[in-house]
């Protein structure tokens, strides 16, 4: 691997490239997507993926505080609890060893039985709203913490206020397309990292962020590559 912007760089540090801002909050949203702009392929993330591009979800995911996905995202992928990692020792220091997923379900359509909710080292979060049904709240506040943010929709802004409350302020948001558009729609996104895989992919696969209209204005602060993957991380033109 190495870095083409705004260096160029054999081998660089990973967790160093991807490091969060010190003493502040930080929202960032890891999605791949074909060279068109397709975030599946086959229905699948997966199928995009590269050597690099799971190399920086590991590390990503062992410097956040929580890992944030849709259900459907957390259905289709098979989503399971994150397990510690040996290389995380540092970058965990003082928080358990491994981050929980927190699930955003308006229905609650969720496998409590999975092993996202049985195997889970840190306990696993639902973030729902007040419309979600009670038999289904109450059935998850047994294997899980619920959150209930927002009326008949889950509020976004109040989730994330809700996961900053527990001391949960880095936050990884691994899709799928339509949480991702309700985060940018409310202003919550403070960093992109987007792996582009070099694949002409077309069809109906939906982009990296669907639904909700929005405008965020980014820069591009890094680029890494590695047999033809693009890795960018794009930042918030307010940040530094």
């Amino acid at each position: 691997m190495r870095r083409i912007h705004p260096d160029i760089q054999d081998e660089p540090d990973i967790e160093q490239a991807y490091a969060c801002p010190a003493g502040r909050p930080w929202l960032r949203l890891n999605m791949v997507a074909s060279a068109d702009g397709a975030a599946w392929l086959k229905g699948l993330s997966g199928g995009l993926s590269s050597e690099g591009d799971r190399r920086i979800f590991r590390v990503l995911r062992g410097m956040s505080d929580v890992v944030m996905a849709g259900a459907a995202t957390v259905r289709t992928e098979g989503y399971g609890a994150v397990k510690p990692r040996e290389s995380w020792q540092t970058l965990r220091e003082g928080r358990p060893p491994a981050p929980p997923i927190a699930v955003v379900s308006r229905r609650l359509d969720l496998d409590l039985g999975s092993p996202l909710f049985t195997e889970a080292v840190s306990r696993t979060i639902v973030i729902t709203c007040e419309a979600a049904p009670a038999e289904r709240r109450a059935d998850a506040s047994r294997v899980a913490d619920v959150v209930v943010a927002g009326g008949d929709l889950v509020d976004m802004s109040v989730a994330v206020r809700e996961l900053h409350e527990r001391g949960l302020t880095r936050i990884l948001c691994e899709g799928g397309p339509r949480l991702n558009g309700q985060l940018a729609a409310a202003d919550l996104i403070d960093e992109l990292c987007l792996s582009i895989s070099p694949l002409l992919v077309g069809g109906g696969a939906a982009r990296i962020l669907n639904g909700e209209a929005s405008q965020v204005e980014l820069r591009l602060s890094q680029v890494l590559e590695e047999e033809g993957v693009l890795f960018c991380k794009y930042t918030r033109e307010s940040t530094t």
